[in-house]
């Protein structure tokens, strides 16, 4: 079973400074990051801000390409977590032909925010994202600095993103 999703926002990670996407359930009772690239967040980014590039960026290439093509895009699940990466798969319509690509959750993400389209996490996911062990995202970080980061997201708001919340 799947949990529909919203961005709540973007942080970075303050060991590693890489940028991390917040998802929240629609009841905000749990929450799941992403550890995603610059360009991903990027993107995320300029969409959420709403601002508009002279030229399409991939991902508004992505959706004026399924728009183009009469492609509806359904939703994005974030499917699976693997050795500290997640995996997600975009569901898409054609016709009367569903059609699942595989995909980078970023890049799933990304789309999605610009199709307007829902964003899931299967149960499953969430479980093993609790399990997730922090420390291999910083060689020799300790279970100290471990736990403080669960906290740390675990106790995030929206009110926490700035200028990216939803």
């Amino acid at each position: 079973m799947s949990l529909e999703m919203k961005v709540a926002g973007l942080t970075v990670d303050p060991f590693s400074n890489m940028p991390i996407v917040i998802l929240k359930d629609l009841e905000e009772k749990n929450t799941i990051p992403i550890w995603i690239g610059i360009l991903e967040a990027s993107a995320i980014a300029t969409e959420l801000e709403k601002i508009r590039l002279a030229r399409p960026m991939t991902h508004d290439l992505l959706k004026n390409l399924l728009d183009s093509l009469g492609v509806e895009m359904l939703k994005i699940v974030v499917t699976d977590l693997r050795d500290n990466t997640f995996f997600a798969a975009i569901h898409l319509l054609n016709d009367k032909d569903d059609i699942i690509l595989d995909a980078r959750p970023s890049d799933a993400i990304a789309l999605a925010l610009r199709t307007g389209s829902p964003i899931f996490v299967e149960e499953q996911v969430l479980e093993k994202s609790k399990k997730i062990d922090l420390s291999q995202r910083r060689e020799g970080e300790g279970t100290a600095e471990t736990e403080k980061w669960k906290e740390i997201l675990e106790s995030l708001s929206p009110e926490d993103f700035g200028k990216y919340k939803m």
